[in-house]
């Protein structure tokens, strides 16, 4: 009875040790699937396999709702195994298995994944044969997806794993995230493309002929800020997001007056449309000789170019095909105290009344930031600038909540939560308003907001949209919000998360008909993702 006893502890302690030896994690991340990518993370999968010799299979199964037509193909990868260092956290991959940050960034890195099968045109339910032989300790699998040119922006995937064999024997898993519904993107700008080495700052609007127009920097040395070679860059879509013309440049300077390019960069974009008139405009900073540093510290007191940067304007009136030349508008809204006068990047408004608006940020005599508006009352021939809203405050986005009142939505230095201001006389003195920091969270990021009257979307309500990364330390979790009370409050209800990952963290926004909301975005998977969410999706029933 002893010896029974005994053998049946030795049992027990076997399979605990088999379980703890083999543990295996499916994680699935809430990250875009872009349609022009060759390979996607759909899934990852890591194995610990301290007695198990040869993974053989992964089955894998698609929802009901999928459009299996659209995929192209399915792979899975080996990407090995996991560094010393780092055996105390627990990762799903070894290093970035697709770049997101250059030219290479539309298929698995070759030199860190090896394919071990594919499915082309799969069914519902599909089983990859692996046969890898798996390093003592830690191994990493990921299973990728390829969609076809043709495939919808409002098309989801959503899939699972349904199990794992390991020499000849099924494994258990551990699902360790939230079933998700997977969203398509486009890859508008990466590192490379163009011979630009990043894309940075976007803003985004609809036009009158229901063009979208997205803008950006385009960075060609390096991704750091002003200054630098930078130009201002904009691609055009005329099909609602789904492809994108090639790159314009509608502002740059080159060789100004003999200094080289790195030293006449032009930056952090905002665009608005003329309502009335159908007018485009563009403002951006101009920072000229400044030897290469960052204007934000070497921009000085001063009005002329060899001082501090200048503010700079274009417009096109063909629909954003072609733009004029640089406007200087400095000494019309400057106060030659100010070391720094630039607008708040992302895109500006046209006002029920005609005003013109676009957010603006300064920075004072001793060094600290503010952030206002300037406005035109005769579409753009001459501006004014507002009164600071708050201090300590920079890229700020404006929105006009109820006619002749308008809300400046700030990041705030203080970092934690955004800053919130309203006026009801174009800047000259504002009221905190009541979400002022504590409605809305942020990692200290610039953020985007906008308004969508009743009669121009499909909940026949008011409503404010807001997109930032959704945390209060790091840029992650971009996430669009709705608000139908004015922006007093954003519920968890009415919240939608497109990316969870980590990218620099800007985004824009723009209605693109009464059913869909764009999003132009600094994402995990592209310099400048786009995406197309219906209101439906982000707003509760």
């Amino acid at each position: 009875m002893k010896i029974k006893f005994v053998s049946f502890l030795l049992f027990l302690a076997a399979i605990f040790t088999l379980s703890a030896q083999n543990s295996v994690f499916v994680y699935e991340p809430q990250i875009p699937i872009l349609i022009d990518r060759t390979d996607n993370v759909l899934m990852y999968v890591r194995l610990v396999a301290n007695d198990v010799k040869t993974l053989n299979t992964i089955d894998l199964s698609f929802g009901k709702e999928v459009n299996l037509k659209e995929i192209r193909s399915v792979r899975l990868f080996y990407s090995g195994t996991e560094a010393d260092q780092r055996k105390d956290g627990v990762y799903y991959a070894p290093v970035g298995l697709i770049s997101g940050n250059s030219g290479k960034g539309l298929a698995a890195e070759p030199s860190y994944s090896i394919l071990r099968d594919e499915h082309k045109n799969p069914s519902g339910n599909i089983r990859f044969n692996a046969n890898q032989n798996l390093f003592p300790g830690i191994n990493y699998f990921w299973i990728s997806i390829q969609m076809k040119p043709k495939t919808s922006l409002f098309s989801n995937i959503s899939a699972k794993v349904t199990a794992i064999t390991a020499d000849n024997k099924s494994l258990d898993f551990e699902l360790k995230s939230q079933s998700h519904t997977r969203r398509m993107g486009v890859g508008v700008r990466r590192g490379g493309d163009d011979g630009v080495a990043a894309f940075r700052i976007p803003g985004l609007v609809t036009t009158n002929a229901g063009t979208l127009l997205g803008v950006y920097d385009a960075r060609y040395n390096s991704s750091v800020d002003l200054q630098e070679h930078v130009d201002i860059g904009l691609s055009r879509s005329t099909n609602g997001g789904k492809t994108w013309e090639k790159m314009r440049i509608p502002m740059a300077f080159g060789q100004y007056e003999g200094l080289p390019k790195g030293q006449n960069g032009v930056g952090d974009p905002s665009i608005l449309v003329d309502k009335q008139t159908g007018t485009i405009w563009i403002v951006a900073a101009w920072t000229h000789g400044m030897g290469n540093r960052r204007a934000w510290f070497n921009s000085l007191p001063g009005m002329t170019i060899h001082e501090t940067a200048q503010l700079m304007m274009v417009r096109s009136d063909d629909d954003g095909k072609t733009w004029s030349a640089p406007i200087n508008v400095t000494s019309q809204v400057k106060d030659p105290s100010w070391r720094f006068l630039l607008q708040g990047p992302g895109r500006g408004i046209s006002m029920n009344d005609g005003t013109l608006v676009f957010p603006t940020q300064y920075i004072d005599p001793q060094g600290l930031p503010h952030a206002g508006i300037m406005c035109s009352k005769d579409h753009g021939n001459t501006w004014t600038i507002s009164a600071p809203a708050r201090d300590n405050t920079t890229e700020a986005q404006v929105a006009e909540v109820t006619p002749g009142v308008l809300m400046l939505n700030m990041r705030d230095n203080r970092g934690g939560s955004r800053a919130v201001s309203i006026t009801s006389d174009y800047g000259k003195t504002w009221t905190e308003h009541p979400s002022n920091r504590s409605a809305l969270q942020e990692p200290v990021c610039m953020a985007s907001l906008i308004k969508v009257e009743a009669i121009d979307n499909i909940t026949g309500k008011d409503l404010l949209l807001f997109s930032n990364p959704n945390t209060t330390k790091d840029r992650k979790n971009m996430t669009i919000k709705a608000s139908f009370d004015g922006g007093l409050t954003w519920k968890e209800s009415n919240q939608l998360l497109l990316d969870e990952d980590y990218g620099w963290g800007y985004s824009c926004l723009t209605m693109i008909d009464k059913e869909t909301v764009g999003i132009l975005y600094e994402s995990s998977v592209a310099h400048m993702t786009f995406q197309a969410v219906k209101l439906k999706d982000i707003i509760e029933k």
